[in-house]
């Protein structure tokens, strides 16, 4: 079946400021390496088909955000130039349309692959979402698009047990925050620690919350012990009923922001386990996002193999 990708225009309009890691350029990077993939006609690349976002409401967000954190952040979009929501979350007038249209892609992939048009989905879009608290807007993030997703697959499917899991370089405190404390959604991060935002040290894991921190300068070794002896077995142990993923590419040995030497193989890797526990346990339907990831050719790169990995016969 196919697999979708659902971006938007709109998301590469979004503009957090002159210099800024979390650039336009990184989506046009991502849309323009998957696109070369497709017409190159790899495995699985006859299974690709694409779709438009359509926006979410600001209603939507309030799944996972309080309505002062919704009104705030479009309170303070600009008419003209640069705001900051703080020093390294920065919008442009086109930010709060960008940040809408990300979350419906959410919406729109969840709709997809539970409904049986898409067997799995990924969502390049931008501003990335897994810092975004419920309270608070942070992290080059505005709302969280993938916490969003998983409660609007509960209110509009019915769905129970939901897992996020989350292989950016940081750790997703945001989607950490929203999950805690309901017991059947399911967290698990792999991320470099100690690094930014300063959490996800496993000390107060639980079933359901799993943190793996790496120390600077861990690789492919390290990185997959943690997900086979920790994370993996956590997830399946959950049963979930469907599996979104924080796909962040910082990680990546060419990355700027970060100290962690992961390659290409190891996002392959990573997504076909995945996959593996999601067709024992939820008739193989993931939604992917796209989060972090700076360096622009192994920023595609990595995203070509994740979602080459999902559509892979």
């Amino acid at each position: 079946m196919t697999v979708t990708i659902f971006t938007h225009p709109l998301c590469g309009e979004h503009d957090p400021g002159t210099g800024h890691p979390e650039s336009p350029a990184r989506l046009k990077a991502v849309v323009d390496g998957l696109k070369r993939w497709v017409e190159a006609g790899g495995p699985g690349a006859a299974e690709i088909a694409w779709a438009e976002a359509a926006a979410a409401r600001a209603d939507d967000l309030t799944l996972v955000h309080d309505a002062r954190l919704v009104e705030r952040v479009f309170d303070a979009v600009p008419q003209g130039g640069y705001a900051y929501l703080d020093p390294d979350t920065g919008m442009n007038p086109k930010s709060g349309e960008a940040a809408l249209r990300a979350v419906g892609a959410l919406m729109a992939a969840v709709d997809a692959v539970i409904g049986g048009t898409a067997a799995r989905a990924f969502c390049a879009v931008r501003p990335p979402g897994h810092h975004a608290e419920p309270g608070r807007a942070m992290g080059f993030c505005l709302f969280n698009n993938v916490a969003i997703g998983a409660l609007h697959a509960r209110r509009a499917h019915g769905l129970t047990r939901v897992a996020v899991v989350d292989f950016d370089v940081h750790h997703g405190n945001g989607t950490e925050a929203a999950f805690r404390a309901d017991p059947d959604l399911f967290f698990a991060s792999s991320h470099q620690f100690p690094f930014y935002p300063g959490t996800g040290s496993g000390a107060d894991d639980n079933a359901h919350i799993l943190n793996a921190p790496l120390a600077a300068g861990a690789a492919s070794a390290e990185f997959r012990a943690a997900w086979k002896d920790r994370l993996l077995p956590a997830l399946d142990r959950f049963g979930p009923e469907l599996i979104l993923v924080s796909a962040g590419f910082d990680a990546h040995a060419a990355d700027p922001l970060a100290q962690l030497y992961l390659t290409e193989a190891d996002y392959t890797w990573i997504t076909q386990e995945i996959r593996g526990l999601a067709e024992t346990h939820c008739g193989g339907r993931i939604v992917s996002t796209l989060e972090g990831g700076y360096d622009l050719r192994a920023l595609a790169a990595s995203a070509v193999a994740h979602v080459a990995a999902l559509a892979a016969p």
